[in-house]
């Protein structure tokens, strides 16, 4: 069971929703669960007394002042109303889980704010926007979206189901919080794309007895997301072996990273090992979806929703020059380790996507760029990058450059700790 002294804090604008407001309020204490409901309602004229926190404390709470939020024009006053509540949200400590109920407005205005909340935090938006693409309310936090069906303007026998239903998973996750002794270990990032799987496994294989192991799908959100716990100091290294969203992003793939990837790594000196994981690789979805100007190319149909394009020479030298400008700006510890065998499932002898020459190019300009040095180095091996012996390689660079616990890797080689041989 978790703790339940904090308070389950419920934000809506409550100027158009007080109903709703006060309906999961008395649903949730009704459970013996501290409430708090936040009025965000950009009208100064809104009545104070509808929620525990008005609308004009939050307002105060952003950099220009109540009078940036309180204003003539709508969309000016919602943007400047979603600053304020980040602002407010980040001097609270008495958080158990946050609740948000909206429509396009008031989902605008209390995501940001849910996006500063630690991850596994509860938080659950409730809004008419969740049935459509949400990634810019969800970004790299874990909140969750419950499309409200009818609009949130009233109580109705749907409205009542569906806030029932937010109110009550609100309850169950403060309630039955999972603690995990994996708290106790360092953490570690890796990156891992289906066609990288075998190489993260062996490496998670090697590490988990002492180490919490959290593994980052390499969609764009997922290499953001790892980026982000490294700001927050949320990792003690990073195992970055699948970076194909730089690859997406400098030729318009749609699982991109952003300018800013790997940028974390330089600003934190967290740790790294690197590699070139599904760099082969541009990503889209269905055939008709590839661009023009990637006709005549070899194509691979992953599934009905995913296309691949596969990269050429002259587009992994630009990877590599990228890369290598990246690991410039890094000044702890960092190794990028090539799998000279090839870099993905579909690229190997036989493969569709086989082509040591893009691989010779990227490999060229990363060594062209980057400067190397006792702290940053690049090493080659002649392996595949889901052979078992790539995965020692990279445990081993892992070991030399961490301060792992005293024990580690003494007991049995290195080998047989991963493989079950020397």
């Amino acid at each position: 069971m978790s703790n339940t002294s904090n308070s389950v804090y419920i934000a809506t604008t409550a100027d158009t929703k007080g109903q709703e407001l006060e309906y999961v309020r008395q649903l949730i204490a009704g459970h013996d669960l501290p409430t708090i409901t936040v009025d965000l309602s950009t009208r100064s004229d809104s009545e104070s007394s509808l929620a525990d926190i008005c609308a004009a404390e939050v307002a105060s709470h952003h950099p220009e002042g109540a009078e940036a939020v309180f204003c003539s024009c709508r969309g000016q006053a919602i943007d400047a109303m979603a600053v304020a509540f980040k602002h407010f949200i980040l001097t609270r400590h008495d958080i158990a889980a946050l609740l948000g109920l909206g429509g396009s407005g008031g989902t605008a205005i209390i995501t940001p704010a849910m996006q500063q909340l630690p991850i596994g935090l509860p938080k659950l938006m409730v809004s008419s926007m969740a049935a459509g693409d949400v990634s810019a309310y969800v970004g790299t936090s874990d909140i969750g979206m419950l499309y409200s069906v009818t609009d949130i303007a009233g109580l109705n026998r749907l409205s009542r189901r569906v806030l029932s239903n937010a109110a009550h998973q609100i309850v169950g996750a403060v309630r039955f919080a999972t603690h995990d002794d994996a708290d106790d270990k360092p953490a570690i990032g890796l990156t891992m794309f289906g066609v990288t799987t075998p190489c993260i496994r062996a490496v998670v294989a090697a590490l988990e007895p002492h180490w919490d192991c959290l593994v980052f799908h390499a969609t764009g959100s997922g290499g953001r997301a790892l980026e982000k716990l490294i700001d927050s100091r949320l990792l003690n290294a990073a195992l970055d072996l699948t970076t194909t969203e730089v690859a997406d992003y400098l030729f318009g793939g749609v699982l991109p990273c952003d300018k800013d990837r790997f940028s974390a790594i330089a600003r934190t000196g967290i740790p790294c090992v690197l590699s070139c994981g599904a760099l082969d690789m541009i990503n889209f979805g269905s055939p008709k979806t590839v661009p023009d100007r990637y006709a005549g190319r070899q194509l691979h149909h992953h599934n009905p929703q995913v296309t691949l394009v596969r990269t050429t020479a002259q587009e992994n030298s630009l990877i590599g020059r990228w890369i290598g400008e990246k690991m410039n700006a890094c000044a702890g510890e960092v190794r990028f380790v090539i799998p000279e065998g090839g870099v993905s499932a579909l690229d190997a002898p036989g493969q569709p996507f086989w082509d040591p020459l893009a691989l010779a190019a990227f490999v060229q300009a990363l060594e062209d760029t980057l400067q190397q040095t006792n702290r940053r180095r690049l090493i080659k091996t002649p392996y595949h990058i889901n052979d078992p012996r790539f995965a020692q390689v990279i445990a081993e660079q892992f070991q030399q450059i961490t301060y792992a616990p005293d024990d580690f890797y003494s007991h049995c080689p290195i080998g047989e700790r991963l493989f079950g041989q020397q």
